[in-house]
């Protein structure tokens, strides 16, 4: 007999329209307990659309969402044990620390002696034992992050829902604060359901994310899959930098084959996803920065066989940020192209150097155009 996997939330088949337009198109997932998810998508894909019928404020046309295996339609967003931290946090200024945490509790009728341990209980674990008497004004941005969540957290939800919270921040407290919602989502071991547009906040963060594109999944995987193995032209675009060709297929031996992109550019390439590719198809080839050999022209000669795609060049420019430094590279046919480069302050290349790009067919990520057969 085996084991059915343990969701906190399935969405099944949800949709949702306003007027003539349809926000989220018939989605479908499963979060198993204890894991940070995240929705991934540009401005208006529906992902917040998703979050308020999942959180009660809206109700889906049509499907059926359940947390713990049961169903939740028509259950008011108080009833369910579902809680959500917005961008803007709305924290009760008036309240201190312990008040503001302490307020679901209140509501719910719990006995102060009770109040006064839950609280003191989920400020250790977040961190900040001493701050319960402090004013909500006198915390820094990540501090009130954290209370934020612990109000949230003391009443034990089945998964908590966090809406763009890391948006108002400044760049050095928002990268500090991804780790730290790691860490706390580890500590409580709850779901975490977290929207976003920023792929560094999901990749990072997540166990799982899901690229949403015009109300509908474009894929769910671990940050790595869909890194490297993209099923669609948009997942690989909009997901980590890439650079990015459309042309046609000259020659195909199914798996992979020669593109002629619209610059007069030949490269080899492999289709992604195990798919078959055939002659004559209008296609999207994406590499990534990283798999980019830059060399000088004269330098040419030393590099490995299997990088079986070159491209010759000027140095347009240097894009120095220590260890992800890179160089963009104009072509004979006006192309710019990103390479990842080693900057140390010696021997680096210079604008107006001639190089050569080299790239294997491997890492060539090629899609059939959207509208293609």
């Amino acid at each position: 007999m085996t084991n059915t996997p343990t969701y906190d939330l399935e969405c099944i088949d949800i949709a949702k329209s306003f007027g003539a337009v349809r926000a989220v198109k018939g989605v479908s997932f499963n979060i198993p307990s204890g894991s940070f998810f995240s929705i991934l998508g540009p401005s208006g894909c529906g992902k917040t659309t998703l979050m308020r019928m999942i959180a009660g404020f809206e109700e889906p046309a049509s499907g059926d969402i359940r947390i713990k295996g049961r169903s939740v339609l028509g259950t008011p967003p108080n009833k369910r044990n579902v809680k959500m931290v917005f961008q803007h946090l709305a924290l009760f200024p008036m309240m201190n620390v312990f008040e503001n945490i302490a307020y679901g509790l209140r509501c719910n009728g719990v006995k102060n002696a009770e109040i006064k341990a839950k609280v003191h209980d989920v400020l250790e674990r977040i961190a900040l034992p001493d701050v319960a008497e402090r004013e909500i004004h006198q915390l820094s941005g990540g501090q009130k992050q954290r209370i934020a969540i612990a109000r949230c957290m003391v009443l034990d939800p089945d998964v908590l829902l966090l809406d763009e919270p890391l948006g108002a921040l400044d760049l050095k407290l928002r990268e500090a604060m991804k780790i730290e919602l790691k860490q706390l989502q580890h500590q409580f071991n709850t779901t975490f359901i977290y929207i976003t547009h920023d792929q560094s906040e999901a990749l990072v963060m997540s166990d799982h994310v899901a690229i949403m594109n015009q109300g509908l999944f474009e894929q769910i995987g671990t940050p790595q899959e869909l890194y490297h193995h993209p099923e669609t032209a948009f997942v690989a675009g909009f997901v980590g930098d890439s650079n990015r060709w459309s042309g046609k297929v000259k020659a195909s031996d199914g798996s992979g084959g020669t593109v002629e992109t619209d610059q007069g550019l030949q490269m080899v390439f492999t289709a992604a996803g195990g798919r078959t590719i055939a002659e004559g198809t209008a296609v999207e080839v994406f590499v990534r920065p990283e798999f980019i050999h830059t060399v000088r022209r004269t330098e040419a000669d030393g590099v490995p066989g299997e990088a079986d795609n070159r491209m010759d060049g000027v140095v347009d420019s240097l894009l120095f940020n220590g260890a992800n430094s890179r160089v963009l590279v104009r072509s004979s046919r006006g192309e710019l192209i990103e390479a990842d480069v080693t900057l140390t302050g010696h021997g680096d290349l210079k604008p107006g150097e001639e190089v050569c790009l080299f790239w294997s067919s491997r890492q060539a990520m090629c899609f059939p155009s959207e509208g293609s057969a």
